[in-house]
């Protein structure tokens, strides 16, 4: 039934979703309700959106909550939201056209999306900065898993870390390819991400994290070393840098960076802040 459903409707507006932009509409009734079960909506929800589309999920969303705020970037698809709505009599969606990377979110407490995979990233990083109870979110299988990856497996991340330091994160089930219109080239997962209520990532812990990571496999001391402009942009020699590195604790430094877990990453991070301010400090 959605199948044929979206299909008539790109037919009479004449539309060609573009993959490029992420435009896989989900069509598969099943996972759709599966979606919509997990996200356990009440009349007091308000719900953020992002890639609204045609309003696959905006629809039974509206239905089940207060309030859905949907963010859709493509003009001619807000077109076909909007008219649908009105067509319905829906009124409590709150459609916002623009790119959802670059704009405020008003309030809402829950998150339900099948997000442009492009945005995925972007867009989780993001929703760290917001308070709300949960998020039932779709990603391609392959980012999924490295959200939930532990220290030590093949698809350890920076992502991992911060997913882990600052959420509760779960693989609700995966989502076969034949489920969307036109079809992705891999397949998809949904996650549920709740916020933990003290998260301690700080700018200076991330681009900590960015430095370690792009040389997971190497000694931390040494990834630090070699990506040391990742975390500040004081011009240091390597003999000073070397020298903030050897006072961390030599059993994090002597590390493999994809061994560490995310409280470990975190002591490096709060250790090498502290003798870069007394450094500062010192050298002010």
């Amino acid at each position: 039934m959605l199948a044929q459903e979206t299909s008539q409707l790109l037919k009479k507006h004449q539309i060609r979703l573009d993959r490029r932009k992420g435009q896989n509409y989900l069509t598969n009734d099943h996972i759709l309700a599966k979606i919509i079960e997990n996200a356990q909506l009440n009349d007091s929800d308000v719900v953020l959106e992002i890639g609204a589309g045609i309003g696959t999920l905006t629809l039974p969303l509206a239905e089940k909550s207060s309030k859905v705020v949907a963010f859709e970037q493509d003009k001619r698809i807000v077109r076909v939201l909007r008219e649908r709505l009105h067509e319905l009599g829906i009124s409590n969606v709150e459609v916002m056209e623009g790119d959802a990377t670059k704009m405020e979110f008003p309030y809402f407490n829950k998150v339900v999306s099948n997000l442009p995979y492009q945005i995925s990233s972007p867009i989780t990083f993001k929703l760290l900065n917001y308070n709300f109870d949960y998020a039932i979110l779709m990603y391609q299988l392959e980012f999924a898993q490295r959200m939930v990856a532990q220290p030590g497996e093949s698809n350890y991340s920076r992502l991992s870390v911060m997913m882990n330091l600052c959420t509760h994160t779960e693989l609700l089930f995966n989502v076969p390819k034949n489920a969307f219109l036109p079809p992705p080239r891999i397949s998809s997962a949904v996650i549920k991400l709740t916020p933990k209520k003290n998260p301690q990532a700080d700018k200076f812990f991330a681009n900590t994290c960015r430095a370690l990571f792009q040389h997971k496999k190497k000694k931390s001391g040494k990834a630090l070393l070699q990506s040391f402009h990742e975390i500040s942009d004081l011009n240091l020699d390597r003999t000073t840098i070397r020298d903030l590195i050897l006072k961390l604790d030599p059993e994090l430094t002597e590390e493999r960076v994809f061994k560490l877990n995310e409280k470990e990453i975190l002591t490096i991070s709060r250790e090498l802040k502290e003798l870069m301010e007394g450094y500062d400090e010192k050298n002010g």
